[in-house]
């Protein structure tokens, strides 16, 4: 069995920012999960202080990851009714010719 070797609180903030400084777009899930555990093992306010800008940077790096994976929809190269003015030109509807 291996044995686990207790983290001070300089140790978890020092493989946080590591964590923070790895991240990948395909390892930020994990990273930021095991971060997350860390965070929560921290004992004091203070500590978890210390570390807030590398979760708030890692939960960001996953946010802008995400959305350039998403699938795009709809019809290639064209918007399909999502501006302003509900589809309508910017002079008016068109009246028909008679």
């Amino acid at each position: 069995m291996t044995q686990l070797k207790m983290l001070s609180a300089d140790d978890k903030l020092a493989e946080i920012r590591r964590l923070y400084f790895a991240a990948s777009k395909h390892s930020i899930q994990q990273d930021l999960a095991k971060a997350l555990d860390l965070l929560k093992s921290m004992s004091t306010e203070e500590e978890r202080e210390r570390a807030t800008v590398y979760m708030e940077g890692l939960a960001e790096m996953r946010k802008d990851w995400e959305k350039k994976e998403q699938p795009r929809t709809g019809a290639p190269g064209g918007r399909k009714g999502g501006g302003k003015g509900g589809g309508k030109s910017a002079a008016g509807p068109r009246k028909k010719k008679l």
